[in-house]
């Protein structure tokens, strides 16, 4: 094991953060396999079954960080036992204005506006094609994350998130709804009964292949609108609920200059966790917990709290590789 990401991480947080992320990925989508896999040491396997899907472990990335899925064999070779790649929207998008990302080292934590900035459906799914014809497609599970394009109207929204299942179904272990951004005007309110109802049934029409459909939820829902969501998943053939998204409760930071955005990393914890708790009370949907996971202790804690897979993206960010495997070997 070569711990390249030591050495690396003062060079990229010298950088703005955003640019220091393409660098990142430009880095991991030039490796060899070969190269990462001495990076990340040997591949720990403690094989999981969820939602009829065989995961190699319990880690696996979040979706934002490889948003158009340019770097997939990379993330086997750094030994997830998953990953996600989105948000994907039908359309290509730019995203909001930059900057658009903030670090807050000192909280251990993320701010990021980015507004589901990506290549669009039709450009992810013709590079997917590519990869699986080069035969470098991973052999880990591959999640994609899908989202409303921001120019498509609310009342158009089950429409365009139809298109991008329909593009990117094939090249999916299971797909998921992301209902629960802050940084999609209106997005949030398609995690409401009907809304969430109406969604499932139209995706669930296209799913002939019945492809595992996740949904992405807020930290920031109440009890009540939990229930409701449950029951909506519940009825609606969900396989399974991500707890949770980046919250728009930045209380838990005391910072001289805030910025708007979804809050992720460490203050994210004990609310995904606590949501997470509230979920497997309710429900025997399978849950990915996902927020605030710097460590064993903390992945510990949301296993404990009812998760069965974990993702990790803020902090990855701030420890690399090393996270996957301190986690994977618990």
């Amino acid at each position: 094991m070569i711990d390249v990401y030591s050495a690396l991480r003062p060079i990229l947080f010298a950088l703005p953060p955003e640019t220091a992320h393409h660098v990142a990925m430009s880095l991991l989508r030039a490796a060899p396999p070969w190269l990462a896999r001495q990076i990340a040491g040997s591949t720990i396997t403690q094989s999981i079954s969820l939602f009829g899907v065989d995961f190699r472990n319990r880690v696996g990335l979040a979706a934002g960080f490889d948003k158009n899925g340019v770097a997939l064999p990379a993330w086997e070779a750094l030994g997830f036992g998953f990953a996600e790649i989105g948000t994907v929207t039908a359309k290509a998008q730019p995203g909001n204005p930059k900057p658009r990302i903030f670090r807050l080292p000192e909280k251990q934590a993320l701010i990021n506006r980015l507004g589901f900035n990506n290549d669009g459906a039709d450009v992810v799914a013709r590079r997917l094609e590519r990869l699986r014809r080069s035969g470098r497609w991973p052999a880990i599970p591959i999640g994609i994350n899908i989202g409303k394009s921001k120019s498509t109207p609310l009342a158009e929204a089950f429409e365009d998130y139809r298109y991008s299942f329909r593009r990117l179904h094939s090249h999916a272990d299971y797909i998921v709804l992301n209902v629960s951004s802050p940084n999609t005007p209106g997005l949030r309110s398609l995690q409401a009964g009907d809304s969430l109802g109406g969604l499932l049934h139209a995706i669930q029409n296209d799913n002939a292949a019945r492809k595992p459909i996740m949904v992405k939820i807020a930290p920031d829902v109440s009890p009540s609108q939990l229930v409701e969501i449950i029951t909506t998943c519940e009825e609606g053939g969900a396989a399974g609920l991500i707890a949770t998204n980046t919250t728009l409760d930045h209380s838990s930071i005391a910072v001289a200059k805030d910025e708007e955005g979804g809050l992720s990393g460490a203050p994210l914890r004990e609310k995904s966790t606590s949501l997470i708790r509230d979920i497997a009370a309710q429900t025997k949907l399978p849950i990915i917990g996902c927020g605030g996971i710097f460590d064993q202790a903390s992945a510990q804690e949301k296993v404990e709290a009812g998760a069965g897979l974990l993702q990790v993206y803020t902090g990855f960010v701030y420890r690399g590789p090393a996270l996957i495997r301190e986690i994977a070997a618990w």
